[in-house]
């Protein structure tokens, strides 16, 4: 298969194209012929253009490269390998949704010949790829795997909004069904992954990787949040604790904060699903995810009592919230933590305002029915900055002074303007 997609005898499709799909779609199509599908006509026809819809790429990113995009299933029967790079997102009940993840199965399943591979890049619980998609290929399509068909499972390992570690640089895990298609596989992926590739021994093990890279992490932010709601009951800074502690050699740096996105927050309940399937429920994991999922709700509470001891109405005081992707310096708004932070201001009936340079209006009003403030006024009681946008980090004490009422509050949940660069103000500086 390596060589026939090196000599454009054979094509590879690439399934999705959002923040996975789309750079790898156009470095595969650097060295093979490539065909990138997706359900939306309005992404496609930006791509068609040399437009990323995430904002991640330039327009450079697509010179160069052989590749046809298309919305439609049956422009895929000319490949022989795909990639499946749809999201797995979790419901309102925080229960995997495999929808995209299935239909993207079917739509494999309707074009998949003998001879053809199909590798997985899309996050899931250990189990998933081959009790739960191949299934749908081979109903849709009668072949059987490993005989008619191969497989494989190499988990995606983009960071959005970091340009230094990206997609070639960051090394890939790559499994096969068996030990041929694991050998090819490895062979489509070492050719574009100049970091290299770790051959996983099975596709569980690929897929269990994955899901605790970010299960981890959580857990790790988990307990620097639960520190911090400690620490400011004792009135003491978490950033200095944690500055002091990370003087030992192998004190592991992990900060406090909002736990969104579309991995960190969303994974481990994958992992918690299949785990409660098998007849365990998962303790620490568990606690991890309460403690994270309920920091909204803690700094709002904190921001409330703060306004009230100064004698103010909650419900008469008005927010600035600055910043609403789910990390900075990315257009990203899904599984946003903020979001859920101006709702929980909006249950005490704050006046709240909206602004992000990153972030559409138009998918945020879409996905959280919030509209974002055009013009910022001069009279908030407090300002929230969530985000740490690089726009962001140059304001000073004046800047805010100039924002905000006399007797003010600056929350500052990343901790940007700390080291003392709010000291000397008419307003009081919080942070995580």
């Amino acid at each position: 298969m390596y060589q026939k997609l090196l000599n454009k005898e054979s094509a590879i499709a690439v399934i999705g194209l959002g923040y996975v799909g789309l750079p790898i779609a156009l470095e595969f199509a650097r060295h093979f012929k490539v065909i990138g599908f997706d359900i939306n006509e309005e992404r496609v026809g930006m791509m068609k253009n040399g437009m990323d819809p995430s904002k991640e790429l330039d327009g450079s990113a697509f010179h160069g490269t052989d590749i046809e995009f298309t919305t439609k299933v049956e422009d895929m029967a000319k490949a022989n390998f795909f990639v499946v790079a749809v999201p797995t997102d979790i419901n309102e009940h925080k229960v995997p949704d495999l929808t995209p993840l299935l239909k993207a199965s079917e739509s494999v399943g309707k074009v998949i010949k003998k001879g053809d591979y199909v590798v997985f890049e899309s996050t899931v619980y250990p189990g998933c790829t081959e009790e739960d998609c191949l299934p749908i290929i081979e109903e849709m399509s009668g072949l059987e795997r490993n005989k008619d068909y191969k497989f494989g499972y190499s988990p995606e390992r983009i960071n959005p909004g970091d340009k230094e570690r990206t997609l070639t640089t960051i090394l890939k895990i790559v499994s096969g069904g068996d030990e041929e298609s694991a050998e090819e596989i490895d062979r489509v992926y070492s050719h574009i992954i100049t970091a290299g590739t770790h051959r996983a021994s099975s596709v569980k093990v690929a897929e269990a990787a994955k899901v605790i890279e970010n299960t981890q992490r959580d857990l790790n932010i988990s307990l620097m949040n639960e520190l911090a709601i400690i620490f400011d009951k004792m009135d003491i800074d978490t950033q200095e604790v944690l500055k002091a502690a990370g003087t030992k050699w192998n004190f592991l740096k992990f900060f406090p904060g909002l736990v969104g996105g579309h991995c960190i927050g969303v994974d481990p309940y994958y992992l918690m699903h299949k785990s409660k399937q098998l007849g365990y429920d998962p303790q620490v994991i568990a606690a991890g995810r309460r403690i994270n999922d309920y920091m909204p709700a803690f700094i709002v509470k904190k921001l409330v009592q703060m306004l009230i001891q100064r004698g103010k109405n909650p419900s008469e005081c008005k927010v600035l919230v600055k910043g609403i992707t789910f990390k900075e310096n990315v257009s990203d708004i899904r599984n946003s933590k903020v979001a859920t932070l101006i709702k929980e201001l909006m249950d005490y009936s704050v006046t709240v305002d909206v602004v992000d340079p990153h972030a559409s209006p138009r998918e945020v009003a879409h996905e959280y029915k919030i509209d974002l403030t055009e013009n910022i006024s001069s009279n908030y009681d407090a300002v929230i900055v969530a985000v740490s946008h690089t726009e962001y980090q140059v304001y000073g004490k004046e800047y805010f002074s100039s924002i905000m009422v006399n007797n003010g509050i600056l929350i500052d949940l990343k901790g940007i303007y700390g080291n003392g660069k709010m000291e000397k103000k008419d307003f009081e500086y919080w942070k995580l």
